[in-house]
């Protein structure tokens, strides 16, 4: 089915600067987001052969929460097909996931819910095919922090950004939550976190990927050599 190089790939260790990291509770989550997963899929399989379709998409609850925003459930199904270079072998795989929009507006609230439930359940689907996907991220008795600083040659970033001043100056600093969090009580009622990294705030959580549009209205600006996206912190000095 797949051929040596992509049987090479895919049993590499997972590169741990492609490992986000959020709390849950009390309980600390690692996980690779959704744009990364879809990534790597048309790096190993290639573009034109893997495709995925969504079986189910039910909305399983809706509710008000203290702040008056609509908190709104879904539950996805996703079916992953992916065929060998020649077109004559298939592999398919299937599961479900979970997503959760927060929002003033019950559109917004459906929108990014879908959107994270049907991400969620993409990820589930495709770790199937191994730690490449995140599947050793589910073994709780690994440690899967996430190293900004290690890179595979496998996933070389773009020097020539036109924002690469912002990883050099992400790179010498360690990472902190944002003291301000309610400066962007938006993003916060999304689910997603502003943290401080050197002179420049960036937006972490499962679900960036989803509420880009909401994320550069708040003044984020993409940086596509740490796929982060960030402001000076002087902006909001």
């Amino acid at each position: 089915m797949f051929n040596e190089k992509q049987l090479e790939i895919l049993n590499q260790e997972l590169d741990s600067s492609r490992i986000k990291n959020r709390s849950k509770g009390n309980v600390n989550l690692s996980y690779i987001e959704g744009h990364d997963a879809i990534e790597t899929a048309n790096k190993i399989f290639g573009f034109g052969n893997w495709d995925y379709s969504i079986s189910k998409l039910d909305q399983v609850s809706h509710e008000i929460n203290q702040n008056q925003n609509n908190v709104v459930c879904y539950k996805a199904q996703v079916q992953v097909l992916v065929h060998s270079i020649d077109h004559l072998q298939d592999i398919s795989r299937e599961d479900v996931g979970f997503g959760t929009g927060i929002a003033k507006t019950l559109a917004d609230a459906h929108e990014s819910s879908a959107k994270e439930a049907v991400t969620d359940a993409l990820k589930r689907s495709l770790r199937s095919f191994g730690n490449q996907f995140g599947n050793s991220l589910y073994d709780k008795s690994r440690n899967h922090n996430s190293s900004q600083n290690v890179q595979n040659p496998n996933y070389s970033q773009n020097q020539n950004n036109s924002y690469n001043n912002y990883p050099q100056q992400n790179n010498q600093s360690y990472q902190v939550p944002y003291k301000y969090q309610q400066d962007f009580s938006q993003l916060v009622n999304l689910g997603l976190s502003v943290v401080q990294k050197g002179d420049n705030l960036i937006v972490v959580g499962e679900n960036v990927f989803a509420n880009k549009d909401i994320i550069k209205q708040n003044g984020f600006r993409w940086d596509g050599a740490s796929k982060s996206w960030y402001m000076p912190l002087r902006r909001v000095a």
